[in-house]
């Protein structure tokens, strides 16, 4: 994983829109705020089994990536960390964007740019809303 990748796990982080171990990741997964949890490379079995768990029956993504616990850890101010998930949909598409050639598995880049676009377009319509609200906009 390159350098600017990690450089996104750390600004989430300072960002409060990444949690990492494996109780807040369950805890965001099962209120369904996860855009993508990420698995370190040596990750044991039972980690990958328990984020598998976490996201069956949802429509939460998740991804191994090609660094090892104590360099994930290390990008979230850690010593060392299995698993993470972003709680930011954009956020978590600039992270997939910036990762190697062959990392990312191929629907899952789609699918976050979908994710970001209806987020987008909600973020514009509550906008417009609040703007409605200001200016009382009432049918005469």
């Amino acid at each position: 994983m390159n350098a600017k990748a990690m450089g996104y796990l750390s600004l989430a982080r300072r960002g409060r829109l990444l949690e990492a171990g494996e109780e807040p990741v369950g805890a965001v997964c099962r209120a369904g705020h996860a855009r993508l949890v990420v698995v370190a490379g040596d990750a044991s079995d039972h980690c990958v089994r328990r984020v598998q768990s976490f996201v069956s029956g949802t429509n939460q993504p998740w991804l191994t990536v090609s660094c090892t616990k104590e360099e994930l850890g290390a990008a979230i101010g850690r010593s060392a960390c299995a698993m993470a998930v972003f709680t930011d949909v954009r956020l978590a598409l600039a992270f997939v964007q910036a990762l190697e050639e062959g990392e990312c598995p191929t629907g899952l880049l789609e699918d976050l740019e979908v994710r970001a676009k209806r987020a987008e377009q909600r973020q514009r319509e509550e906008k417009a809303h609040q703007r409605n609200l200001r200016r009382g906009g009432r049918k005469k």
